[in-house]
């Protein structure tokens, strides 16, 4: 089968999917008029074997080659940003204030072309392919939330990617090892005490306390951690104090980490140091951490593999790219806990086009000529998988 001839062909199908689901997005966990089109435009494609998850706008479809064997699923992420638009396309979005700026307009269009791609040489599938289409991913539920309804039960494997603003088109990233960060959330309760203004040592002053703590938490970071391990902590948010001349008894503060630990070791430290530090000024102060997605690590290295090899076949070596590694996050990486995964960058910046902006900003866009190389890739991942024994 000639994967990349067959993108070749239905490259301006992939395109005006991309250009329609631009023009009508919608954000998280309020994806019904997306699922809806897609499981539409599957139908279309001759795809029957399709269920609509139940506490999400997501759903699953299978493919069903002519022969047993495994399953290989692949991902794509549908929900929008609550950005205004500024491209001047002329498919820009006509849903005020909403926008697919991180580009999973893209993404849907990519599944698509592959699903038909794939569709069209079942015959000679050993194996099944299961179409997941994805909820929520800017808020970090929606994989979550079809793991739940068992979207990956009797998947093998499981392939994923990102149209990426910083990665020159038309290179496909297919680097192994650590490639996206945790994102991690966190909130620090300080208790304190009340008092007058002009009498602080009849109070613990809670927003003083905060900022020792604030200090101290950044030694997590270049004294605690090992200097060859990312590890970002940030404060977003402070809140305390209700009086200009008052001693605040209370501050709540909110942040986030960022590494590539698969443990929470990172929470266990700060722990200490919050405790301690409001400890030493005889306040109280309290941690509460919790893990929103994993890392995105590509571990697996049969998978690692097939995926470069997926490239150099349809592509050559010389349309493999390398993004570095990023400190931003991905929810694909919660379907690891069920199945290897992989997760691939497809390259959307074009200087000579005009196409620098990155993702989640309001002036984003890509140059659409990668996409059929999107969905060979990852058709040809699919196929590989399932003829490997």
């Amino acid at each position: 089968m000639d994967i990349k001839t067959l993108a070749e062909k239905y490259e301006p199908y992939i395109i005006e999917r991309r250009r329609y689901y631009h023009t009508c997005p919608e954000p998280s966990s309020q994806e019904k008029e997306t699922r809806a089109q897609i499981k539409k435009d599957l139908e279309a494609l001759g795809i029957a074997d399709i269920r609509e998850m139940k506490n999400c706008y997501g759903l699953v479809a299978d493919i069903h080659g002519s022969k047993p064997g495994k399953t290989v699923a692949l991902r794509t992420d549908i929900d929008c940003l609550e950005i205004a638009e500024k491209t001047g396309l002329p498919f820009a979005s006509t849903h005020e204030g909403l926008m697919h700026a991180c580009g999973h307009d893209n993404h849907i269009a990519m599944l698509l072309g592959a699903a038909k791609i794939l569709n069209e040489v079942k015959a000679e599938l050993c194996g099944n392919v299961r179409l997941v289409v994805q909820p929520a991913e800017e808020i970090a539920t929606g994989a979550l939330d079809m793991l739940k309804e068992k979207a990956l039960d009797g998947v093998d494997a499981i392939y994923g990617a990102h149209i990426w603003g910083t990665l020159n088109a038309p290179l496909v990233d297919v680097t192994p090892g650590s490639r996206m960060a945790c994102c991690d959330k966190f909130s620090i309760e300080v208790e304190g005490a009340t008092a007058h203004g002009s009498a602080p040592h009849l109070g613990l002053d809670a927003i003083t306390i905060s900022a020792a703590i604030i200090n101290n938490l950044q030694q997590c970071v270049s004294r605690m951690n090992d200097p060859l391990n990312p590890l970002v902590l940030t404060v977003g948010t402070i809140h305390g104090g209700s009086r200009w001349n008052s001693i605040p008894g209370s501050v709540t503060m909110e942040g986030t980490v960022r590494t590539f630990e698969k443990e929470l070791n990172t929470a266990k430290v700060m722990k200490k140091v919050v405790e301690d530090t409001a400890a030493a000024f005889n306040a109280r102060a309290t941690l509460n951490y919790k893990r929103l997605t994993p890392p995105v690590l590509n571990e697996n290295e049969q998978l690692n593999r097939l995926a470069h090899n997926a490239v150099v076949k349809l592509y050559g070596e010389e349309s493999v790219g390398h993004l570095p590694t990023m400190m931003a996050s991905e929810d694909f990486s919660w379907f690891g806990d069920k199945t290897p995964y992989f997760f691939a960058f497809i390259g959307s910046r074009n200087e000579a086009k005009g196409l620098t902006y990155t993702n989640h900003n309001e002036h984003y866009d890509v140059d659409e000529s990668v996409l059929k190389r999107g969905s060979a890739v990852m058709a040809q991942f699919a196929v590989d998988f399932l003829q490997e024994k």
